[in-house]
């Protein structure tokens, strides 16, 4: 539903929004926007029902949440079409990038979930030890708010959402107004597998509903989309003192190395630029390849751009793009490109007809003076520029406002490594990209714009949407600890010996560090 058209008010006041298919523009339906009163009403259905549901021993809320996982997979192909017709992406993409990884993250999550969220106990360090007990407690934060975008609508809802169940909140899903009914699949299989109805609840809207959300007292907002919108909720955040994560925007840089395998890093540029449509905060959006390799690289990168099917046959590889305003986005980018002296070998125009087509597009002698390479594009084009060296790659792909992610294709996996920390990103991945929010082990977030905090994922987890709280628990309890009150002679001398031989001897400072 990736073209948005306002509809006349309802009778009773209620914006309207009509839904048009990013395939062919034919009418998808329609919502009414949810304002401030439908919010805050939810918010209070939420806050009495999360006592209730934090109260459920982990290994409940996870069989609970575990079974959402046999209503997906019963129910994939309602998903699958709503997906598509939502976004128009193939249902063959439809299922490599949301259906599996949703299946993987309810799986890892709900059997890990007892063992991440435990209490856990802490051994303590020097002289404290004798006397003192650690342990931390994972206690739920109370409700909190998902906002999520178009081009992922369906996991990039159910992960947050998952997570924070999990750990024992109740959640309220705002998902992209663009594809409202895939996120809504989220809450609906959630609630079919036992997750009461006002601990997981979905409200739909625009910006104004995305808004009053961040407005109405939560106790932590996740968020992913645009640069400009993280910012405000930012803000928001900040001044009500409300724990956020923001995954923002990305300008991903592939760099391809002279010793890379040459067959499989033109086939990745091709795939990682392109693949749903190129609308992934991970997508490849830069390729720096070595100058000794760059004509083989890019001669079959277009042999293998040539061969993407992207019409809208059932057969198609590419889709459309999501929503009206990208296609403006990415003509916008290609023309500033050609005109600043770029050449376009294959592709660069919208495809006609009523949808929002465009062909796969390579682009070389592309340079840092032009849009292409500074601003996020989200669109099916493979940007490819030479340099001299892995040095100069490394260089050009740190000068960006973004850092998400990055790649690296070597045959060599300590260079890659040695190339990875010289990367200011959020992660790496050697010989492959954008994986890497489909890896729970791997902490996911970005540095600069594209982020505050770690989103999901990581051995965090679920603990990501709790507090943790420690609790010190007195070993050996004497009537009064020897630095309360009244101070007496001894008081100074007993802490300036700790000072002075423990502290102030290197072998003793081992044994108390």
């Amino acid at each position: 539903m990736a073209i948005i058209r306002t509809l006349p008010d309802t009778a009773a006041g209620r914006r309207r929004l009509a839904l048009v298919s990013p395939v062919d523009r034919r009418r998808l339906g329609e919502l009414e926007v949810s304002g401030r009163g439908d919010v805050d009403e939810a918010v209070a259905r939420a806050r009495a029902a999360q006592p209730g549901w934090a109260a459920l021993p982990v290994r409940e809320r996870a069989r609970i949440v575990g079974r959402a996982l046999d209503v997906l997979v019963r129910r994939r192909d309602e998903i699958i079409e709503t997906v598509h017709a939502e976004t128009g992406k193939p249902r063959v993409e439809a299922l490599t990038m949301e259906i599996v990884p949703a299946c993987d993250f309810l799986n890892h999550w709900s059997a890990r979930a007892e063992r991440a969220l435990r209490p856990e106990r802490r051994g303590l360090h020097g002289y404290l030890r004798p006397f003192k007990t650690l342990f931390v407690h994972y206690r739920p934060l109370g409700v909190v708010g998902v906002i999520t975008p178009w081009n992922g609508p369906f996991v990039l809802s159910l992960n947050p959402v998952a997570q924070a169940l999990l750990a024992g909140n109740a959640v309220i899903l705002k998902p992209s107004e663009v594809t409202p009914y895939s996120g809504e699949w989220v809450v609906r299989i959630l609630r079919e597998a036992g997750v009461p109805a006002d601990v997981v609840q979905v409200l739909h809207g625009d910006g104004e509903t995305g808004a009053a959300l961040v407005e109405a007292g939560l106790d932590k907002i996740s968020f992913t989309g645009s640069v400009a919108t993280g910012r405000k909720i930012g803000a928001a955040c900040g001044a009500a003192l409300t724990p956020c994560t923001l995954e923002l925007g990305g300008k991903d840089a592939m760099i391809v190395c002279a010793d890379a395998d040459l067959e499989r890093a033109a086939a990745g540029a091709v795939y990682l630029s392109l693949f749903n449509c190129g609308q992934v905060c991970l997508s490849v959006e830069r390729v720096y390849v070595v100058d000794s390799v760059a004509d083989e690289f890019i001669r079959s990168v277009c042999e293998k751009v040539a061969e993407v099917r992207y019409r809208r046959a059932d057969s198609a590889d590419v889709g459309p793009l999501v929503w009206d305003r990208q296609l403006e986005v990415v003509r916008r980018h290609l023309a500033d490109a050609r005109d600043r002296g770029a050449t376009v070998l294959l592709g660069g125009e919208p495809v006609g007809g009523d949808g929002l087509h465009f062909e796969p597009t390579v682009v070389t002698d592309v340079t840092h003076d032009m849009t292409l390479m500074t601003e996020e594009t989200f669109g099916p084009v493979v940007a490819i520029m030479r340099v001299r060296d892995e040095d100069e790659a490394i260089r050009l792909a740190n000068d960006s406002p973004y850092g998400l992610s990055g790649s690296v294709f070597t045959e060599d996996r300590e260079k890659a490594r040695r190339i990875a920390a010289r990367l200011d990103t959020g992660s790496v991945v050697h010989n492959d990209a954008a994986v890497i929010y489909g890896v729970p082990e791997a902490p996911f977030g970005g540095r600069k714009d594209s982020g505050l905090g770690h989103i999901n994922n990581g051995a965090e987890g679920p603990r990501g949407y709790t507090h943790a709280q420690p609790v010190l628990l007195t070993r050996r309890a004497a009537r009064k600890e020897h630095v309360w009150y009244p101070y007496d002679a001894s008081t100074a001398r007993q802490l300036n010996a700790l000072v002075r031989f423990g502290f102030g001897n290197r072998l003793l400072r081992r044994l108390l560090s």
